[in-house]
Parts: structure tokens; C-alpha cells; sequence
């Protein structure tokens, strides 16, 4: 087949996401409640027996522990179904929720909830790419169109893989996350590529492999079994065999 163009997940395809998720999701949490203690603490010094009240309600995440917050993000999932894959507004919002629960009034809820977006987004991007990355996006895009396609909010213009994809789509933000066509649909277009003509790779089996598949795309599947593939889908151990299958598949007619 003549190979035109590659669509690439990020998360846990071009790196692990695991330990970054833990790191990030407890790291903010933590920040937000000391920084939050700490701002309280200089108001009830400031206005004296007035905050008094305010300042006896216990720290934030005592009150609401990071589980909390957790089960507020799937209840607002369920709540606005257009926004289950927006991650960043879920995140947010259940933040100026709990805040505002906590006894902040709005604008200080909305105040901290942002503050916190901004230093989880600070971590969200102290990812680690596999080794080989770099050097293999290189050598895909001399000879190949090259876009991401992610349903996390990780903005991978801010990463230095970011030159690699003139194209990149945020399936969340457009409401329509991977299994859904839309975002590949997307990228093709923005690419001008023919779904016959392109190849994507993802860990997913559901939101990678099958969508593109039926989309007419080739897929590599970088998956952790053995079990049975369906014609068009190809198994990767890693990222790194990617050259190897596209030998392959050019060497078909």
C-alpha cells in the first residue's frame, strides 16, 4: 500500500501515562490545599474575628479528599454526557463545585479552581517520551504527513515533540472523544489524506484500533495480548517496531 499519512494517540503510546497521572492528580490536589490554607490563614489574620467562622472549617482536602473529587468528576461526566471527554472543564468545574461547597464564595471558588487547572496543567506536561520518540517522528515526517489525535488534554505544542505534528486534535475539546470518528475524521482532513492511505497508532483497543479500522484506516495497536486481529489491525509490542510494520505494509499491492 503507498502510505501517505500517521496519526499517533499520545498517552501511553509515545509515553507511560500511569505515573504521570498519579503525580499530576495528587500534586495539584496537594497544592491547591496548601496554597488554599495558606491564603485563608492570611485573610482571618487581616479581617480578625469576621473570619473567625471562615477560618475554623478545617483544610480542603480533609473536608474533601482527592477520592471526593474523583467521584464528583464522573457525576458531572453522567451530568453533561457532551463533556465526558472534555477532561479539562470536568476537572475544573467539580474543583469550583467542591470550593464552592467548601464555603469560598464564587468568584474566590472560580479563583482557586483555575489556579489549581493551571498548576495541574504545569505537571500534565512533565512527561518522559520513550527514548526512540524523537528520532522516529523525525524520520516519519521527512517522508510522511503526521498528526496527534488524543482524548486527553495534554496541549502537545507545549511539548518539544510538539514540531512533529503540524496537525493535532483534542478529541474532548471538539465533544467528540475517540471511539467517535469525528476527531480522526478531522485530522485526515486538516492532512487531506484518504482514511485508505493512512495508519494510526494507539494503545486503545476500543478508541484506537477499532474506530480507525473501521474508518478504512490501517491501525497499529500497541496492546499487552495476543488475541486474534482482524485484517487491517496489526499488534505492537512498542512504539519502536513501528518502522518494521510499515516496511510491511508498503511492501503490499
Amino acid at each position: 500500500m503507498r502510505l501517505e499519512a500517521i496519526t499517533f494517540d499520545l498517552d501511553d503510546t509515545l509515553w507511560d501515562n500511569g505515573g504521570v497521572m498519579r503525580r499530576t492528580e495528587e500534586g495539584h490536589y496537594a497544592w491547591l490545599d496548601a496554597a488554599l490554607a495558606e491564603w485563608l490563614e492570611e485573610r482571618l489574620s487581616e479581617q480578625g474575628e469576621v473570619a473567625h467562622q471562615a477560618g475554623t472549617r478545617g483544610r480542603f482536602a480533609e473536608r474533601f479528599p482527592l477520592e471526593a473529587f474523583l467521584v464528583r468528576r464522573q457525576r458531572l461526566a453522567g451530568a453533561h454526557p457532551l463533556r465526558r471527554g472534555d477532561f479539562t472543564w470536568l476537572r475544573r468545574r467539580a474543583l469550583a463545585d467542591l470550593l464552592g461547597e467548601y464555603g469560598l464564595a464564587a468568584e474566590h471558588a472560580e479563583h482557586w479552581a483555575s489556579r489549581a487547572m493551571e498548576r495541574f496543567m504545569v505537571l500534565r506536561h512533565e512527561v518522559t517520551p520513550h527514548a526512540e520518540v524523537d528520532e522516529l517522528l523525525d524520520e516519519l515526517g521527512r517522508r510522511y504527513q503526521l498528526a496527534s489525535i488524543t482524548n486527553g488534554n495534554v496541549e502537545i505544542a507545549r511539548l518539544a515533540l510538539g514540531r512533529h505534528f503540524p496537525v493535532a486534535i483534542a478529541a474532548g475539546e471538539l465533544l467528540a472523544p475517540k471511539p467517535d470518528p469525528r476527531p480522526f475524521l478531522a485530522a485526515l482532513a486538516q492532512l487531506r489524506a484518504a482514511p485508505s492511505r493512512a495508519l494510526h497508532v494507539g494503545d486503545s483497543w476500543e478508541e484506537d484500533a477499532l474506530p480507525a479500522r473501521r474508518l478504512g484506516m490501517q491501525a497499529a495497536w500497541i496492546g499487552p495480548d495476543d488475541r486474534a486481529l482482524p485484517a487491517g489491525i496489526h499488534r505492537l509490542g512498542h512504539v519502536r517496531e513501528l518502522p518494521e510494520l510499515i516496511r510491511w505494509l508498503e511492501r503490499r499491492r
